[in-house]
């Protein structure tokens, strides 16, 4: 069984694109932020930002986010369509959404974290998206946009090219907090990043992609919201990040290995695996504490891919996730991980 998946066209210079919160409204409680996101998506993509009722409400209900995504799927103008940011309740908005609208006129999303309940509707649907991106935390912070994050960006939204996926060399968990004025341009504390650590058979595979946050994923098969056999995942690439409530990596093993007794591991070709946060604006161990935090989130993954596949191409570390810089990853569409040349492709048509 192959799930299809429908490619929404690129976005021109000049055209429509949403910006919503279909869960936390970041954009209202941090505005100055928002703001110049909205500047900077515009610069950087010739598009026009547009907002919604709820896309600065902080509070708003499950309906009214959902009528937000519901209007700008209807809307003819709006070629595209960007998360503020994620949250913790998305789930609860996916059943307001109109399959009709999304499926009438496909269109390129983009979303991180929380997000992954949108990302999964659409592709239950037969849409792929684009798994990264927001508005609040990649756009608005910062004295510039990181360059591997505006070439993702440009290729989701505009120009549809196949990038090599590389590493930047430094990231950060968490950057400055959004209250302090010092958000607007300065980065967080970075740090170099260790070489991606490469598992599995060294042979070379291109498959779509499916997946996102894990715990969100972990949220919806509890829902019961992936009613498809693990044959539609066949010979695809499994994305996996988890997110800033720095889970231990025995609690993330756990989720791993109920992806792999629900057969969803050894259905797919290649897992990437992104550099996880391990510290916060409380939180922050010491250098050698969040190097050893990272591996032992690695070695737990690896370990329980490699039970319920060992053939399964693995990489560890790509920043695709809650780390900045961050790309942005097709969610459907193809991704190539070269286990020989150790070098990762994706293409963004």
């Amino acid at each position: 069984m192959k799930h299809e998946l429908v490619r929404p066209r690129k976005a021109r210079p000049g055209d429509q694109i949403a910006v919503i919160s279909p869960s936390f409204a970041a954009a209202g409680a941090f505005p100055e932020i928002h703001e110049q996101a909205m500047r900077r998506l515009a610069d950087l993509t010739g598009l026009v930002p547009v907002e919604y009722p709820t896309t600065r409400q902080v509070g708003a209900s499950a309906a009214a986010r959902a009528a937000d995504i519901n209007a700008a799927f209807a809307d003819p103008r709006v070629r595209g369509i960007l998360a503020v940011i994620g949250g913790e309740d998305q789930i609860t908005v996916i059943p307001h959404l109109d399959a009709g609208l999304a499926r009438a006129d496909p269109k390129p999303f983009l979303g991180t974290s929380d997000n992954t309940n949108l990302h999964h509707w659409l592709w239950g649907l037969g849409v792929a998206s684009f798994y990264g991106g927001s508005s609040q935390v990649h756009l608005g912070p910062g004295p510039a946009v990181d360059d591997i994050h505006v070439r993702s960006l440009r290729a989701a939204l505009l120009t549809g090219e196949r990038l090599e996926i590389t590493d930047p060399g430094e990231s950060e968990d968490v950057g400055i907090s959004w209250a302090n004025p010092e958000a607007l341009t300065s980065f967080g504390e970075r740090e170099p990043t260790e070489p991606w650590s490469w598992h599995g058979p060294r042979r070379a595979v291109t498959g779509p992609t499916w997946g996102g946050c894990l715990e969100v994923i972990q949220w919806i098969l509890t829902a019961g919201r992936f009613p498809f056999p693990p044959e539609a995942l066949r010979g695809g690439v499994l994305i996996i990040e988890t997110s800033e409530e720095l889970l231990p990596a025995r609690d993330v093993g756990w989720i791993v290995r109920s992806l792999g007794e629900r057969g969803l591991l050894s259905a797919v070709d290649a897992v990437l695996v992104a550099r996880p946060p391990v510290s916060d604006h409380t939180r922050r161990p010491a250098a050698a504490d969040r190097v050893r935090l990272r591996e032992q989130q690695r070695d737990t993954v690896v370990e329980m891919v490699t039970r319920y596949n060992p053939e399964a191409v693995v990489c560890v570390g790509v920043p695709f996730g809650h780390t900045r810089p961050q790309w942005i990853l097709p969610h459907g569409g193809p991704v190539t991980v070269d286990g020989v040349d150790r070098r990762i492709f994706a293409d963004y048509r």
